[in-house]
């Protein structure tokens, strides 16, 4: 049986992988089927191109796109994206720029706390200084010894209502599908349970994403526990969404799970690749 995992990072965004390290770390682990999809980036696909040649996997050209929905930064995926068309590219750009103004703010807020040093210390972290991020700052915030790894960082720093917060504009969530349909893409609701919403604010969300032309929905995923794949898997067939799978993969040990170890999809859901 073919595994597939659909979301995962490079040095391009926020992993500590090169994009060819991660292609043949996936090989390793069995993944038949990959996604690199970094964080509003896709300069990371033409190495990993060549590297799933060499090893033998096929690569799904991805990216992870960061919208602004009622308040809360949710994350869409883009898979089987054009990396060279222009509206996508152009969409990108617009959104990384806003990343070095709020990752400054980000580190004003550590230094009220006593925590110096967090912008060039989290810049040290960051393979690609355009798409510094909170995880270049977890990992900082670890290093410092603050705490002890970066699942701990994102429950007590970072996020909304905790030290070290700064809040950011991205894209709206329809501009954000507009990109990815003018790439030829599928849109994917990425990790949808690690959002902070409620049951109905999370129905709204999934009614205006299938509105605009959402595709599909993440339901096992690195960060889902157990109990929140079969609430997903029914949220996506309430919605006529598809399912699809994704390890959220930064960086070997760090939180969320290793390459295509996560289980199967339940049998009610349509897997996203079956209209590939």
């Amino acid at each position: 049986m073919t595994v597939y995992d659909l979301h995962c990072h490079s040095t391009a965004s926020d992993g500590v992988l090169a994009p060819r390290q991660l292609v043949e770390r996936a090989a390793a682990m069995g993944v038949g089927v990959l996604a690199l999809t970094d964080h509003d980036e896709l300069r990371g696909l033409e190495e990993a191109d060549a590297a799933a040649a060499e090893f033998g996997i096929r690569l799904v050209h991805g990216v992870e796109i960061s919208v602004t929905w009622g308040g809360h930064t949710v994350h869409i995926v883009g898979l089987r994206v054009d990396p060279d068309d222009p509206v996508l590219s152009s969409g990108l750009a617009r959104n990384r720029d806003g990343r070095a103004e709020r990752a400054r703010r980000m580190a004003d807020e550590l230094a009220r706390m006593g925590i110096h040093g967090a912008l060039e210390g989290a810049y040290r972290f960051a393979g690609n200084p355009a798409l510094i991020g909170r995880t270049h700052f977890a990992r900082f915030l670890v290093e410092r010894g603050v705490v002890k790894d970066v699942k701990t960082v994102f429950r007590k720093y970072l996020v909304k209502g905790k030290p070290g917060y700064a809040p950011h504009e991205w894209a709206g969530l329809a501009e954000a599908l507009l990109w990815i349909r003018a790439a030829g893409g599928f849109s994917v609701l990425a990790h949808p349970g690690r959002y902070q919403m409620g049951r109905e604010k999370m129905r709204l969300l999934l009614s205006e994403f299938k509105h605009l032309g959402g595709d599909a929905i993440e339901v096992v995923t690195g960060s889902h526990t157990p109990d929140q794949v079969p609430v997903f898997a029914g949220l996506a067939e309430e919605f006529d969404l598809a399912a699809s799978v994704g390890s959220d993969f930064h960086a070997p040990g760090e939180g969320g799970r290793e390459l295509g170890r996560l289980e199967s999809l339940p049998a009610r859901c349509r897997p996203l690749w079956s209209q590939w």
